[in-house]
């Protein structure tokens, strides 16, 4: 089994890519190691001294690390991924395929009102934002919408990136003001 890994914009995260399919659809954050009894994958990524942070994508796992070096956890990370791959053990321990998005949605927010505005967003974030940010070994999901302000939630490299303020003042920010008038500003939340 042959590992990749790539940089990311955020220094403290790695993107590891095992040459298969990590979650069937959406995406996965565990920030605690509770969080991370779920995954025997990510439990096995937390046993690593320095992991602050795992990350699934469809095909890729972003490692997100304290101020531990690159240099002394990459052999680390790398077995444990490996070792869960060939111990054939599941993604998830209830064997479900789950992803964070449900949870994602059922915390938005917006006034019905809105509705076609919010809409427009999502569609933009969903095709132009988050292939971008997956291809950095992260995510960006909608949150909510109020007075013209678009709150996203930021995940894996994303989230602590130094450059994730310009990404969404700039990048995202820029793109939904285009197309969305009422958009007035991007928030993280």
């Amino acid at each position: 089994m042959f590992i990749q890994t790539e940089a990311t914009p955020n220094p403290a995260t790695l993107k590891f890519i095992p040459g298969r399919t990590v979650l069937d659809t959406g995406t996965l954050e565990f920030t605690s190691r509770e969080a991370a009894a779920r995954s025997p994958l990510a439990e096995r990524l937390f046993g690593v001294p320095g992991v602050t942070s795992v990350f699934y994508g469809s095909d890729f796992v972003t490692v997100t690390k304290d101020d531990s070096d690159w240099q002394h956890l990459k052999p680390a990370i790398l077995g444990a991924i490996m070792e869960h791959y060939m111990s054939g053990a599941p993604l998830l321990a209830d064997g479900s395929a789950g992803s964070d998005e449900a949870a994602d949605e059922d915390g938005e927010f917006f006034n019905e009102a809105d509705a076609e505005t919010v809409e427009m967003i999502k569609d933009l974030i969903e095709t132009r934002v988050r292939p971008a940010v997956a291809n950095d070994g992260g995510d960006i999901t909608f949150r909510g919408f109020k007075d013209g302000i678009v709150y996203l939630n930021m995940k894996g490299s994303c989230a602590g990136c130094p450059s994730s303020t310009a990404t969404l003042q700039h990048g995202i920010q820029n793109l939904l003001r285009h197309f969305v008038p009422d958009v007035v500003e991007v928030r993280p939340i």
